[in-house]
């Protein structure tokens, strides 16, 4: 049996192309089923640090490969597509799909 706990700030790697997704930081959790949906990692470019909104890419239960004692396998074909955590305000999206970062606008993709 895994824990969520034991998921949470291991490594996350792409072994469709090698690449080094993250740190997943938190976990979408189906408490009905009591199933995980997907393991959440920070996307890599961040938006003004500490303070500033955050993209995230959201991997899915079914694209994860393999669990290991520090690294996690996932198989995502394509680009990840970050978007904006779930913990954010509906009144921070326009209406247009476009998020404003402290005066700045950077498309929303999801």
């Amino acid at each position: 049996m895994i824990r969520a706990s034991d998921l949470t700030e291991k490594e996350v790697i792409n072994i469709t192309d090698g690449r080094r997704i993250g740190l997943i930081t938190d976990i979408d959790v189906n408490l009905e089923k009591g199933k995980i949906n997907a393991i959440i990692v920070p996307d890599n470019e961040k938006v003004f640090g500490l303070f500033g909104k955050e993209l995230e890419n959201e991997i899915t239960w079914a694209e994860i490969k393999k669990i290991g004692i520090d690294v996690i396998l996932v198989e995502v074909k394509g680009n990840i597509e970050p978007h904006i955590g779930s913990y954010m305000k509906e009144n921070d999206i326009d209406n247009d799909n476009t998020s404003k970062y402290n005066g700045f606008e950077k498309n929303n993709k999801k």
